[in-house]
């Protein structure tokens, strides 16, 4: 089976550049992946501070060793990174994700959506603006989804570089892990590793919030690895937590700090 066979609709357009959180970019290089921000109360692992710039240890070697190279490669127009963005319900944060590639505020294009519910808001907004759907995973209910392998090949044959989760609620197979190392990114809307892991997502997330009497909330922004919102943080956004607070009150205020 032809990979060219998984995809339906058509292509372009990285991660968002936000209101009041940063605007994130990346790049690669042998496979490494470097989130920078500018920053804006963000909570930064104190490991992985670096003036303003948040950066993977080897990308910063790179940087600090052809520094000069490195700025004239994207003066001298260095190709855009490609992107899948994974949703399995409205797409708010995948909605921003594609505008901020429009805007050229991010230097990225998404070129094909992941999702398992063929019918969310995400896939129909892609559907709309002529990106590809993708239907992941296989399942009883979805026989036309892919397997993890075949989803693999779909990916390559679209050259993408980036895969980036917003808001898709399944575990992410090892044979995706494994195809694209440090190259996986989460938007969870707590600050991990609190009210993470399996059944901690959208509104239940900020109910199990309120409930608790937590005082602040915020996204995280993580690699992604074989468990669920496990992966390596690279940056959180602090938000308040309000006495009359409703899980729709605090999801709008952290959907601010990432769109």
């Amino acid at each position: 089976m032809e990979a060219n066979s998984f995809l339906s609709g058509s292509t372009i357009p990285l991660i968002q550049t936000p209101r009041k959180l940063p605007s994130l970019s990346f790049a690669q290089s042998h496979s490494h992946l470097s989130a920078s921000f500018r920053a804006h109360k963000l909570l930064v692992p104190q490991s992985l501070r670096s003036s303003r710039r948040l950066e993977c240890v080897n990308f910063a070697e790179k940087v600090k060793n052809n520094g000069d190279k490195y700025e004239k490669d994207f003066d001298s127009g260095i190709k855009k990174k490609n992107l899948a963005v994974f949703v399995s319900g409205g797409g708010s944060n995948f909605r921003s994700i594609h505008a901020a590639c429009l805007a050229g505020s991010v230097y990225g294009d998404v070129v094909v959506l992941v999702t398992n519910k063929p019918d969310c808001g995400g896939a129909e907004y892609a559907r709309d603006n002529s990106i590809p759907v993708i239907l992941f995973p296989k399942t009883k209910d979805e026989p036309n989804g892919l397997s993890p392998n075949d989803l693999v090949a779909a990916l390559r044959e679209v050259d993408v570089d980036f895969i980036l989760l917003a808001g898709y609620l399944k575990l992410i197979p090892m044979e995706l892990i494994r195809a694209y190392p440090r190259s996986i990114v989460n938007i969870h809307p707590s600050l991990l590793p609190a009210f993470g892991g399996k059944g901690y997502y959208g509104m239940k997330v900020h109910k199990a919030v309120i409930a608790s009497g937590a005082r602040y909330s915020g996204p995280t922004i993580h690699f992604v690895d074989e468990h669920y919102d496990t992966g390596r943080i690279l940056a959180q956004s602090v938000v308040p937590v309000l006495w009359n607070d409703t899980a729709e009150d605090l999801a709008a205020r952290v959907l601010l700090e990432v769109v």
